[in-house]
């Protein structure tokens, strides 16, 4: 039914107040239900207008109702009735939210013959019944200007007044107070407007979880240069200002992007169904779906690029529209002293340039740039438009990268990746970041979107407040320093794409360090670090510190000690990059005890060549799809595996063969080839091995060679080869002497081996966990067994061994656990295996 036709029925029937409020309520109930099917018809400022006509629709029936409810049948002409119903604020200029606030000024002229205040009264009476929210002013005509200058907000409001219903001679007196206001103190008002707004972009930074209205670039911003240009020259609406203050072309792309602002705004009111402003990582989903968007990434990056366009064009026309409040004619001929280049001038620390000059190339800008003192600098917006317009042809040309790279060169380079961001010209000058340009990081850590967090990484180099790191920074070359440099900028930009963003990295620093003028050895030093950039946090976090495997492992990706330096400053910078409060003394004091401890392991090159050879072996092994059908569980243990040596011995099918065979060991398993000249027999065994034994009753064998390794879950891994076959046909007689060599209580007397002092060397210092033994002596039967008979009587366990014997000459290399005094023991260890030779 028609609410018109039904709200006359309920007046004919002299219908109480609040049948007709209920009325009005269902109605507006009934219209809000259908918000999201017209969102979907029409998005954008499309739909605001439309929302805000209904909500004029419904207004201006009230007023009806409560006219007709006040006169009966002799209701005059809404032009004598001495009242102006005027909407203010978002809903006067028609961007009215779904669920913001009404803003309703009612204005009215005091007349002997109208009752205003009951009028007004009934009004709102009606409309807060029915449900509306109403942000209400009413002023007699003449209390407008004083209302007006008693605050700064009501001012601003006035200059979006909007009639919907009421006497034109009312709304006729209210715009001749709204025109007074706008020419009264213009300057005063402007920079109080600008002084607001810096407290308000302070108080809402730019954020991946942006508020859509008050954020920087956000609504206010727009909104900002509206109040500024109707101050001054008196628009109605910024499309006015094309041809004068900014470009058609200009004005469409910061249109587009304000259009873009509306939509998500109003998906959000819609989603979250209530007066919600700021886009939190809960409502992306649903907005991103109502906005038509695959995922909610994408969405985010087109809102943040958005809100960028719109900062960035507020900034600089605003500027360019308030000049004249801010300079007296009397300090023009002062600054033309400051000029420092074509059109630009230095004044307070800060970099200006005049509006009129066109068609500039990046060339001749970035040239300028060089030419300034190496100091921090800051940009008036007047100097930002030259580069936001600035033509950059591609591909760029060498003496494009000369000067990029005189600026990496500069202690100070901050400021002017900042002014290219806000110009929008950061990836047009370095392309690595054209995929991550405004890419939100929802991981719950960062907190700048890719291209952000890679600039305030650089402020982070630039200005190291950590002593023991900002000595490590100062004592590095200059060629070095440039380096880190880029590096630091370029460590993120591989993001955003399903490949490791790390190895992406990689691809994208290479051809830009060789556009830059890098060396070969140096682009891939800078690959190196963009490669490597999380492994320090990675390994500081998640590993023991005090394993040298860890320190090993993490070495043999590092490489060198410069190499470390460089990755160590880099994670500070990465890490303060991420945002305030990141880099704590928790932090600060793991990393930096990472980097010491592998200072020291630095100095060993022949073990870091082996973890690296050993990481390769790893990554072979990964990639078998026998090893991948292993239990996550067991697959971490077998790379657990301490020993170096069990990787190089052994193919990476045979490392999981034994994987699976440990897995059932329950006491030991063995197995015995004698095919071909020799025995040979493998050991895994949980339960203690009586070795001694075990070699003593084959000494007459001769061993070739033996290998003992530590595995996992205390299991250890033995293989023997011997020499010579058994003199003996029976298999089994051998099975029974291995099943023996379990029992421990097995005794054997061995003859004294003849070996010499100088034949042994113990080296404690071999590594923090380990001490090795070297035995180079000639080959005597029974020499093994006598070996581990003294390693017994010493309780010395054996991580791993590899012996080796000619007819002549044995070596043998032992990695000895430092326990039970092992160390101490050592000149009583030699004491027993050179007894022979006293």
């Amino acid at each position: 039914m028609n609410i018109q036709i039904a709200i006359e029925d309920l007046l004919e029937k002299n219908a109480k107040d609040f049948e007709i409020s209920k009325l009005f309520k269902k109605h507006i109930a009934e219209y809000k239900e259908s918000l999201p099917g017209l969102f979907e018809q029409s998005q954008g400022k499309d739909f605001l207008v439309k929302h805000t006509k209904a909500l004029d629709k419904i207004i201006s029936l009230m007023y009806k109702t409560v006219l007709r409810q006040m006169f009966g049948n002799y209701v005059p002409m809404r032009s004598s009735v001495p009242i102006a119903i005027i909407a203010l604020g978002s809903y006067g200029r028609e961007q009215l939210a779904v669920h913001s606030d009404i803003d309703l000024m009612i204005v009215f002229k005091k007349c002997p013959g109208y009752n205003t205040d009951a009028i007004i009264e009934k009004l709102l009476y009606l409309a807060w019944d029915a449900g509306l929210k109403l942000g209400h002013r009413v002023h007699e005509v003449g209390d407008i200007e004083k209302a007006a200058s008693e605050d700064i907000t009501i001012r601003t409001s006035f200059m979006e007044a909007r009639l919907v219903i009421g006497s034109p001679f009312t709304w006729h007196s209210s715009q001749q107070a709204f025109t007074n206001i706008r020419r009264t103190e213009p300057k005063e008002f402007i920079l109080a407007k600008i002084e607001e707004a810096h407290t308000r972009r302070h108080k809402y930074p730019n954020s991946m979880q942006p508020n859509i209205k008050e954020s920087v670039g956000g609504l206010r911003d727009s909104n900002l240069l509206f109040w500024i240009a109707s101050t001054r020259y008196g628009v109605t609406t910024q499309k006015e200002l094309i041809g004068t203050v900014f470009t058609e072309e200009e004005y469409r792309e910061y249109r587009i992007a304000l259009e873009f602002l509306f939509r998500v705004r109003s998906a959000l009111h819609l989603i979250s169904n209530k007066q919600q402003d700021q886009l939190t990582l809960d409502y992306m989903p649903g907005v991103a779906k109502i906005l038509g968007f695959n995922n909610e990434r994408k969405m985010a990056s087109r809102l943040l690029e958005a809100m960028w366009r719109i900062d960035n064009f507020s900034q600089i026309f605003i500027k360019k529209i308030i000049r004249p409040y801010l300079y007296e004619k009397a300090d023009i001929q002062v600054y033309r002293h400051e000029r420092i280049d074509r059109g630009v001038y230095l004044i307070d620390d800060r970099l200006f340039s005049v509006y009129s000059i066109k068609d500039d190339k990046i060339e001749t800008l970035l040239t300028t740039l060089v030419n300034l003192e190496d100091k921090p600098w800051h940009f008036d917006p007047s100097f930002l438009k030259r580069f936001t317009y600035s033509e950059i042809v591609h591909p760029l040309s060498k003496n494009i990268h000369v000067l990029l790279h005189k600026l990496f060169e500069r202690q100070h380079t901050y400021s002017f990746l900042q002014l290219f961001f806000d110009a929008g010209i950061l990836h047009h000058l370095i392309p690595a970041f054209r995929k991550v340009l405004h890419l939100p990081q929802f991981d719950g850590y960062h907190q700048y979107p890719v291209d952000l967090h890679s600039i305030e990484c650089v402020k982070a180099l630039e200005n190291i407040e950590d002593p023991f790191i900002k000595e490590l920074y100062d004592a590095l070359s200059a060629q070095e320093r440039t380096l880190l440099k880029v590096a630091t900028l370029i460590h993120d930009t591989g993001k955003g794409r399903k490949q490791d963003h790390s190895d992406v990295g990689v691809k994208l620093i290479v051809p830009f360090m060789k556009q830059l003028g890098f060396t070969k050895a140096e682009q891939e030093k800078g690959a190196l670090l963009v490669k490597h950039h999380i492994l320090m946090t990675d390994v500081a976090y998640k590993e023991s510190l005090t394993s040298e495997k860890t320190l090993y492992r993490f070495m043999s990706k590092v490489k060198s000690e410069t190499n470390l330096k460089l990755l160590y400053i880099l994670t500070y910078a990465d890490v303060n990059g991420v945002g305030p409060g990141t880099w704590t003394e928790f932090s600060a004091n793991l990393i930096k005890e990472l980097f010491s401890a592998s200072l020291e392991i630095a100095q060993q090159k022949e073990r870091i060549s082996d973890a690296t050879k050993r990481l390769r072996i790893e990554n072979r092994i990964k990639s078998r799809d026998t090893f991948k059908t292993l239990p996550r569980t067991m697959q971490k243990k077998v790379l657990s595996i301490e020993s170096n040596l069990f990787f190089f011995k052994h193919t990476p099918k045979e490392i999981i063969q034994v994987a699976n065979e440990a897995r059932s060991v329950k006491r030991f398993h063995y197995s015995i080839n004698t095919e071909g000249d020799g025995m040979s027999i493998q050991i895994i065994r949980r339960v203690p091995l009586n070795l001694t034994y075990l070699l003593g009753k084959f000494s007459y064998l001769d061993v070739a060679s033996m290998e003992v390794f530590t595995l996992f879950d205390d299991l250890k891994f033995f293989k023997i080869d011997f020499l010579h076959l058994p003199e003996f046909d029976s298999l089994e007689h051998v099975e029974e002497i291995v099943e023996n060599a379990f029992d421990m209580s097995q005794k054997l007397t061995l003859e004294q081996p003849d070996i010499r002092a100088g034949e042994i060397s113990i080296n404690c210092e071999h590594s923090k966990a380990y001490a090795q033994m070297n035995i180079n002596t000639a080959n005597q039967r029974g020499l093994i067994a006598f070996i581990m008979q003294a390693f017994d009587a010493l309780e010395i366990n054996i991580a791993t061994a590899k012996i080796h014997s000619t007819k002549n000459r044995v070596r043998d290399h032992f990695l000895i656990e430092k326990q039970n005094k092992m160390c101490d023991n050592a000149p009583q260890l030699i004491k027993i295996l050179t007894k022979g030779s006293e």
